[in-house]
């Protein structure tokens, strides 16, 4: 086993607790933006959701898994790459979305509806996909994870602040209004501070691994983005639709991921290092993306 794979970052229970406080308060801050209609209108229009939502949960990890197979990283970075891939749409994805000029009505409810599944799914595909690799399946083996233990920490840091934030936005509506942009830059602030805190407690095994573990995430992040993108098309999607799915499934929340592993895996060194670069690099591939595509609208379809 490599060095990176035994790497441990020992987080002590106040720590933790200040983590899931903080991604609790930036799923409330997204939740803001969130109404109820975003789910009437997936009823309404389901397929661009249930394709993007497909890609997300059902594509991403099994290609993910081939990805592995491919490259052959080290268990904890392949395992690491299994939980981005496990986790639902970022909370930078829909003002990336926004910029791109797709379409934010279909982010915003992805976003919404990702997060929701993330409850079932993430625990579920990290446990199957994790499991059939041999490598990864020694650690999830090691660290004795309950699927259950990881459901009840999501609903706790997703699904509650969710139906809060989207409870103060109903409910009282000026309230919300002048905390939305207030709690976007502390949610933007506090996911800057995840990824810096992360790559600092690891920087020397950062360094050994800097061309692998960006490599490796470069790969994942275009495989999601592609993998968005041309799925969407193949079903039949407008382009304005599938440049939003591109970006959701391409975005990945990153800080959720490092949140598990200190939670769940003590910081492992591979795993939080590919967590940590991975909130760096969406950053900068969605930017890119997304300004590229800004430079390139394409027409909004009309209503049918």
């Amino acid at each position: 086993m490599d060095i990176v794979d035994q790497v441990q970052l020992n987080f002590n229970p106040a720590t933790l607790a200040v983590l899931n406080i903080l991604i609790g308060l930036i799923m409330f801050g997204v939740a803001l933006d969130v109404r109820i209609d975003d789910f009437k209108r997936v009823v309404r229009d389901p397929r661009g959701p249930l394709i993007g939502l497909g890609a997300q949960f059902l594509l991403l990890p099994a290609m993910t898994f081939v990805l592995m197979l491919i490259i052959k990283p080290l268990p904890s970075i392949a395992l690491g790459m299994m939980l981005v891939a496990a986790c639902p749409g970022g909370n930078f994805s829909n003002f990336l979305t926004h910029h791109a000029k797709a379409n934010a009505a279909l982010s915003v409810s992805m976003t919404a509806i990702s997060t929701l599944l993330a409850i079932v799914m993430t625990p579920a595909n990290l446990a199957f996909w994790g499991g059939l690799n041999p490598g990864t399946a020694a650690i999830l083996k090691e660290v004795n994870l309950d699927p259950f233990d990881l459901f009840k920490t999501i609903l706790v840091i997703l699904g509650i602040p969710l139906v809060a934030g989207m409870w103060v936005a109903a409910k009282k509506p000026g309230f919300a209004a002048r905390i939305r942009r207030p709690m976007k830059i502390f949610s933007l602030t506090a996911f800057g501070l995840f990824v810096i805190g992360a790559l600092i407690g690891n920087w020397q095994h950062f360094l050994q691994n800097v061309g692998y573990v960006a490599l490796a995430v470069a790969l994942h992040n275009a495989l999601g983005l592609a993998l968005g993108y041309w799925t969407g098309r193949g079903l039949g999607c407008h382009r304005y639709d599938a440049r939003a799915i591109s970006i959701e499934v391409g975005i990945q929340n990153s800080a959720l991921a490092l949140v598990l592993i200190f939670g769940f895996f003590d910081g492992l060194g591979g795993m939080a290092i590919i967590a940590a670069w991975w909130g760096v690099w969406h950053l900068i591939s969605g930017l890119t993306l997304a300004t590229y595509w800004s430079r390139h609208p394409v027409p909004i379809p009309e209503a049918t």
